[in-house]
């Protein structure tokens, strides 16, 4: 009898516990699963821009909306096939979540396609837009749509982007769609794959039903000291309207472009100039994102460029006055700097500590999936 019991109790615990563990398999049992209320991702990559690029908006703005951020990390950039990465292997790492060879673009080292961010979320019913200063074919943008073995294949990545899940893009660009090599028309392309394209404004009344693309140079943008205005801040305002409008969850990434461009010329107030409008942009995403209150804000770059100084004005043969900042530059290349990652909303505070920069993939579906 006493042996009956006991088999009675551990049958009754047995099954006790087979039904919690089935219970919690209920939510997170698909990896693809999308929580009940899924979290919008918005990824703002300042191409270039390490620790004294951000510190800039510090002393050359009047306020930053760096301050808005208080859980914060750092990434290590290097690439797999180099110490010091390049814009490909460095988007692509969060892009596909794998480090790989420098100039790859959404490839792995053995330049076989992967799986991208935008491409795993679509299948969750996400909605994607990609917003640049450079040329939309340019290596940051691309990795987010485009699978190809080297950054360079611009007509190639232009191809991709007509049959890409993209919803919204903005950017320069438009000689990659209508002066190619191959002489064939890709913006009549976008448009008979369901764009709406506009190369002049960015002003639109948006039907959620469709996707939109702004091309609003030949090649990239023109720089902040260039006029080129508001585009950024704007073009990141009209996305995000667009991509929330629907019942979708949306993922929208931003690249500041020119900080990287402005660190290769050694120019610090090309440099300074884009910093602030990046700020603008991060302002733009932080107001969304805590009226919103279900999107993840994430602030980094691919890497630094320019080993760029925040040093004392120190004028020739007198001592440096510690009151006037002069900016300088220690190379016009990239450097291995480590990368401040910033992070708002749903899943911040899995975005604190020192990691590889792959790791932002794992983290970003992490926080989708709410496991």
């Amino acid at each position: 009898m006493r042996n009956i019991l006991f088999l009675f109790l551990a049958f009754a615990l047995f099954s006790c516990e087979s039904g919690d563990k089935d219970a919690n398999k209920g939510t997170n049992a698909d990896s693809t699963t999308v929580a009940t209320n899924p979290v919008n991702l918005i990824l703002l990559i300042g191409d270039g821009m390490g620790v004294s690029q951000m510190s800039a908006s510090f002393y050359f703005a009047e306020n930053t909306n760096l301050v808005r951020f208080n859980n914060i990390g750092f990434i290590n950039t290097s690439s797999a096939s180099h110490k010091v990465t390049d814009s490909g292997a460095g988007g692509s790492a969060f892009a596909i979540g794998e480090k790989t060879y420098n100039g790859a673009i959404g490839v792995g080292m053995d330049s076989l396609s992967r799986t991208n961010i935008v491409e795993y979320l679509s299948k969750m019913n996400y909605k994607a837009g990609v917003v640049a200063t450079s040329q939309i074919t340019h290596a940051t943008p691309a990795v987010f749509y485009s699978h190809v073995k080297s950054r360079k294949m611009y007509d190639e990545i232009a191809v991709q982007l007509v049959h890409s899940e993209v919803d919204f893009f903005a950017a320069g660009g438009t000689d990659y769609f209508l002066r190619r090599e191959d002489g064939i028309n890709y913006m009549d392309s976008l448009k008979a794959f369901g764009f709406e394209i506009d190369t002049m404004s960015l002003d639109k009344n948006f039907d959620a039903q469709k996707k939109y693309g702004f091309l609003m140079a030949p090649n990239a943008m023109p720089a902040m000291t260039e006029n080129r205005g508001d585009f950024l801040p704007k073009a990141t305002s009209k996305a995000i309207e667009y991509l929330s409008a629907g019942d979708s969850p949306f993922f929208l990434m931003v690249e500041g472009s020119q900080i990287d461009w402005a660190g290769h010329d050694n120019n610090k107030d090309y440099l300074v100039a884009e910093m602030l409008d990046f700020d603008k942009v991060i302002g733009v995403a932080m107001d969304f994102a805590e009226k919103d209150g279900n999107t993840l804000v994430i602030v980094l770059a691919d890497h630094e460029t320019g080993g760029f100084t925040l040093s004392a004005s120190h004028a020739e043969g007198m001592k440096g006055d510690y009151n006037v900042i002069d900016p300088s530059f220690a190379t016009s290349g990239h450097s291995a700097a480590l990368i401040p990652v910033l992070a708002f909303g749903p899943g911040s505070e899995l975005f604190r500590g020192f990691y590889q920069n792959n790791e932002i993939y794992a983290k970003m579906i992490k926080t989708v999936e709410n496991k």
